[in-house]
């Protein structure tokens, strides 16, 4: 029995997508989709070495574009912070005195505990700090 050589293809292309969803590795389903290209070369009666560069030229194409766009997505912060991210870079009051051993102020309409991110820097009551950072439920300002 003869197995024609789209069917190969597409073999291979069910192939590569076990790898994709084991590993979670994109490439695999790049060059997928370059077997089911080669596929479809084949079921119009392109050549086996004209099969292998429709492979090879749809794999490394979508590996060189698609790749980088989506490193530089992953590597783009949100848009829109959340939560005590995006309390990072605001302005508090100071309620009760701020040291290195702690404090209060407030923060977005609340009360917050905190210190100063300085160990030598003491903020009075009624001083505007800004929030560094928030280490569990304790606002670092300097």
């Amino acid at each position: 029995m003869d197995i024609e050589a789209w069917v190969w293809w597409l073999i291979g292309a069910a192939a590569l997508g076990i790898p994709l969803v084991l590993t979670a590795m994109p490439e695999f389903g790049m060059m997928a989709v370059g077997a089911v290209a080669a596929a479809i070369g084949a079921g119009f009666g392109l050549g086996p070495v004209a099969q292998v560069l429709v492979f090879v030229v749809v794999s490394v194409a979508l590996v060189s574009v698609v790749r980088p766009i989506a490193a530089r997505h992953r590597a783009q912060r949100p848009q829109l912070a959340t939560g005590t991210e995006a309390l990072k870079g605001r302005q508090a009051v100071v309620l009760e005195r701020v040291d290195a051993g702690g404090g209060r102020i407030k923060l977005a309409g609340e009360v917050w505990s905190a210190r100063a991110l300085d160990t030598e820097q003491v903020y009075e009551p009624g001083h505007q700090v800004d929030v560094v950072e928030i280490d569990g439920a304790t606002a670092i300002v300097m």
